[in-house]
């Protein structure tokens, strides 16, 4: 009934559309209703814009899948299994976090002390499972992390961009 194209756009922008609807909820109660209900319905529009925007940084991640390799995150633990490469990395293990734009197609690049560092290609199966992972690295910004993901898609970033570096953390 709906195109595959249509589909896969809807499925890439759910939070956010999702937020919209929230808000808009909200934003009707706000002006529909008496008493005490627009107080609340005011927090249900606040709430709802809050999913919206962490919809939208989510929808900017996302690749389209269907790359090379799955990727699985379980308890602070990512693991890639490629068709010729593959491994795990702890999150707190995790060093630096580089996005590798040279590689076909771009890819995280995730170093830890005394283990070779782990390429994860931006496009694997499960990948933007990866958003909320590296979130919650300490001191990294999300804005950069979707900026510089749009910038490797559109191949305007001629060399690796270190994302985030857990030494720079200790020298700030």
């Amino acid at each position: 009934m709906i195109r595959p194209e249509a589909q896969g756009q809807i499925a890439r922008w759910r939070e956010a559309l999702l937020g919209a609807a929230v808000t808009a909820l909200g934003l009707w109660g706000v002006v529909a209703t008496h008493g005490y209900i627009p107080w609340l319905s005011g927090v249900l529009a606040l709430v709802g814009a809050a999913i919206t925007f962490a919809g939208i940084q989510r929808a900017r991640f996302r690749n389209d899948a269907g790359g090379v390799g799955v990727v699985k995150v379980d308890e602070g633990q990512i693991a890639y299994f490629g068709p010729f490469t593959g491994g795990a990395v702890a999150l707190t293990e995790i060093h630096r976090l580089t996005l590798e734009t040279a590689t076909n197609p771009p890819s995280w690049r995730l170093a830890q002390h005394g283990q070779p560092d782990l390429l994860i290609p931006l496009d694997a199966e499960g990948a933007d499972a990866l958003f909320d992972v590296f979130a919650a690295l300490p001191g990294l910004r999300t804005q950069k992390l979707v900026g510089e993901v749009q910038r490797a898609a559109a191949s305007e970033a001629p060399h690796p961009v270190v994302i985030w570096d857990r030494a720079r953390l200790r020298l700030h």
